[in-house]
């Protein structure tokens, strides 16, 4: 079986003094213990909580206010709120900040970006940073996707990496901490028994849901490929039982669309299948939508972002006024192939000029990687 970065640490490897603990409800042992208490058994003096976006629980989907955990009386301080990166008066009060949150492997999702706020911030007070690492549930060897404008970089952009990294936390913070410049006094707790090419599922972990609308693998694998046009005017399900595996608007013909997508080369190791539903939150919220339900056939042949690609391009052709697919830049983060996907260019075109980007990002990866 595969131990995350808190299921290797030894006592030795525990920071002293007065420790932060940056975690959420994602935090588990092999044996469901929780961080808070696995770093008590262990003889840790926590002083302090900081939380993500969702809460130290994972159960928000809105601004994360600061609090007092309810088990321990300790104080827990919103990275979601306010402000996104700790404050100078924090940091006096601890000693070294410890990092354990289960990532899901794209880009746009915010727990690196908070991860990366708080390494500068440790830098900045000269705290130690430890990043208890875990597995890439995704895997660690494919790379997807255009890398981030350094001047489109945001809190969904930390960094200048590909949409689908393939990389670990602990990975991503050397990288961080060497191009970014931060400098921080980094120790990574790596993980033991995880191969690049293992899944979650093939690692003997508990999927454990990341965020509320992240509730299982196939979601984690599509995430690239329907997150990316999540600011648009598309429902992609939250507020169903299936987020990211339905996607829709009252605008769309489900069968037209499902059969379009089903002829393109970019939907191999997919099946797209039209459905009606009526999404009890978010966009549409009570509203009926047609458009497809993503079924996964092969996922050793389905490359998320290729099949994303192949979706933009089809809505674009099918429904030019529409679709608003301009507000697919924030999360895209790069304006030459947002600007070719808004020109109706083929997905072949496009594929290939990230490809360029994917190469380049496997070379300047390979220095982090601990796998």
């Amino acid at each position: 079986m595969v131990r995350n970065g808190i299921d290797t640490l030894t006592r030795e490897q525990l920071p002293e003094g007065r420790i932060g603990l940056i975690t959420n409800h994602t935090g588990l042992t092999a044996d469901l213990t929780h961080m808070i208490d696995a770093l008590k058994q262990r003889g840790a003096k926590l002083t302090a909580l900081f939380s993500p976006e969702h809460g130290i629980r994972g159960q928000l989907d809105e601004n994360v206010p600061d609090s007092t955990d309810e088990r321990t009386g300790l104080p827990v301080y919103s990275l979601y709120g306010e402000r996104r990166k700790p404050t100078p008066q924090q940091m006096s009060k601890i000693d070294a900040l410890i990092f354990d949150i289960q990532d899901i492997g794209t880009r746009f999702y915010t727990y690196i970006s908070t991860m990366g706020l708080a390494m500068e911030a440790c830098a900045e007070a000269g705290v130690p940073f430890f990043v208890f690492d875990r597995v890439n549930p995704i895997n660690g060897v494919e790379v997807e996707g255009p890398l981030a404008d350094p001047d489109r970089l945001s809190f969904t952009a930390y960094h200048t990496i590909a949409l689908r990294h393939g990389m670990t936390v602990g990975e991503l913070a050397q990288m961080f901490n060497t191009e970014r410049g931060i400098n921080a006094n980094l120790t990574v707790i790596r993980c033991e028994g995880w191969k690049r090419s293992m899944w979650l599922d093939e690692c003997g972990l508990f999927w454990v849901n990341p965020s509320p609308n992240m509730r299982r693998l196939q979601q984690a694998l599509l995430y690239p490929a329907i997150g990316t046009w999540e600011a648009t005017n598309l429902s992609v399900g939250r507020g169903t039982d299936t987020p990211f595996e339905v996607v829709g608007a009252p605008w769309i013909d489900g069968r037209r669309l499902a059969g379009a997508l089903n002829e393109l080369p970019t939907s191999a190791g997919a099946r797209f299948v039209p459905l009606t539903f009526t999404p009890t939150a978010s966009v549409y919220q009570g509203v009926a939508c047609q458009g497809v339900s993503i079924f996964i056939t092969d996922r050793a042949k389905l490359r998320p972002f290729a099949l994303g690609i192949g979706f933009a391009y089809t809505l674009r052709k099918l429904y030019p006024r529409e679709w608003e697919a301009q507000k697919s830049l924030g999360l895209l983060a790069n304006r030459e192939v947002h600007a070719m996907i808004m020109d109706g260019a083929e997905p072949e075109r496009i594929l290939q000029r990230v490809a360029r980007d994917e190469q380049a990002f496997r070379s300047r990866r390979e220095r982090f990687l601990l796998y």
